[in-house]
């Protein structure tokens, strides 16, 4: 196992630049991945989300860069926040070396992007519908653009991005290196490799389908018409930032103004808002001026932010990677996390697929969603280390001083919601699920 950047062949500047940012040694994405693409391989990599793998690519992007003064690499995404993350991870490292870069996402202002290219970036990061637009109105010229990362490629294929990728490439040097990056390697990736990439290293680091072992893992089966209710628990029960996760992007926007109103500072990010609303929203989640981020799946990818502690799956995503992507947005960078789903009878279909993504190896179905239980009684299962705060089992009641709770209780209507349902517990690895 190498124990330094400087083993694997980075150019000075850049160990310079990772010295003074504070990396102290490279993650095993990294280790694997850097030394082929410095030697120009094609490169065909996953990991689980969290595992540095902006630098696996952008380093030797760079390393390439300085070495020809003439290259210019691209880098696309499927989602603007994610592309905003990667550049701000970039722009650090390349302190001092004079290599300019512009942010091409949807959302954002033209005018402000024209600058950018005016100044001749030579690391261009964006989203493949507005590359394709500055592509057609000739404000981008990719001939000199030999190096090309497509992160999250998983993704921007579900979001039918294909057809706009090929269009892209179009415009490019046919002798190029492509480093391909995603979560997970479907057969759909493998595909796109041929098609993309020359003879491709493949790069796998641990499993791309389970969650990292730092995060604690709950499902709880509940009536549809219970969920609000435990979600208001569940926020004065837990401690520091949390990420709610809602289908809709009307019901992120609902769920927030419902839960403002309750006094917790909470905001929503979803597809609606344009990019200088995200971009705040964002900002003020991350310098913790609220607790609460309530979003859809646009926030699953590519947001960043070491602090998260909680993600709550208010409603579950309709494909199942997207689970192991939202519950990735906890533990970031070895800090450890916790999770929860909410599962209701109709969402019985969509956890079994959760499971046996999550769990290939398993037999059978997991706990089914529509148990037969007392009026209001939820049947909870918890996979994982418990911690130690919320061990054991029964009721349990929380003072109002403790919990920040209202005295007269916290359902709109003034009304108080009854006693806590009993919690069962069962223990279980850290990729153990309801079975």
């Amino acid at each position: 196992m190498t124990s330094t950047f400087g083993a694997l062949g980075l150019p000075a500047p850049l160990l310079t630049a990772i010295q003074h940012i504070g990396f102290k040694t490279p993650t095993p994405i990294q280790e694997a991945a850097i030394p082929l693409a410095l030697q120009g391989f094609d490169v065909l990599g996953s990991a689980q989300t969290g595992t540095g793998k902006t630098a696996a690519f952008g380093l030797p992007m760079i390393a390439k860069l300085l070495d020809d003064p003439k290259r210019v690499g691209l880098i696309m995404t499927p989602t603007r926040e994610l592309a905003a993350q990667v550049l701000s991870t970039l722009n650090p490292l390349l302190a001092g070396m004079r290599i300019r870069t512009a942010l091409l996402i949807g959302g954002d202002s033209m005018h402000k992007q024209l600058q950018q290219l005016k100044m001749r970036p030579r690391i261009i990061v964006g989203t493949p519908g507005r590359i394709n637009d500055h592509l057609d109105q000739r404000t981008l010229d990719l001939s000199a653009a030999d190096f090309l990362v497509l992160d999250e490629t998983d993704r921007m294929l579900d979001m039918g991005f294909g057809v706009q990728i090929d269009r892209v490439l179009k415009h490019m040097p046919r002798q190029r290196q492509t480093l391909l990056f995603s979560a997970t390697i479907p057969a759909e990736i493998e595909k796109l490799a041929a098609r993309y990439q020359t003879d491709p290293q493949r790069v796998s680091v641990g499993s791309t389908v389970a969650p990292v072992a730092a995060i604690k893992q709950e499902v709880l089966h509940i009536k549809e018409g219970e969920k609000y209710d435990e979600l208001i628990r569940q926020l004065y029960d837990r401690k520091g930032s949390i990420i709610v996760f809602i289908k809709t992007k009307f019901g992120a926007k609902r769920m927030a103004e419902k839960l403002e109103k309750m006094d917790f500072k909470a905001d929503a990010i979803h597809g609606n808002l344009n990019q200088n609303k995200r971009d705040r929203v964002i900002r003020a989640f991350r310098e913790k001026r609220y607790r609460i981020l309530v979003a859809t799946d646009v926030a699953a990818r590519g947001l960043d932010i070491p602090h998260i502690e909680h993600v709550i799956n208010f409603d579950l995503p309709q494909c199942p990677e997207d689970y192991i992507h939202r519950i990735g947005r906890t533990a970031r960078n070895g800090a450890e996390g916790n999770a929860i789903a909410f599962v209701t009878p109709s969402d019985g279909r969509l956890w079994h697929a959760i499971h046996k993504l999550m769990n290939p190896d398993a037999e059978g179905k997991p706990a089914p969603s529509s148990n037969q239980r007392p009026q209001g009684q939820n049947k909870r299962k918890r996979f994982g280390h418990d911690n130690a705060a919320r061990s054991g089992s029964g009721s349990r009641k929380v003072s109002p001083e403790k919990s920040g709770r209202r005295k007269s209780g916290f359902k709109k209507d003034g009304t108080k919601l009854g006693k806590r349902p009993q919690k069962k517990f069962s223990g279980g690895g850290a990729r153990a699920a309801s079975r």
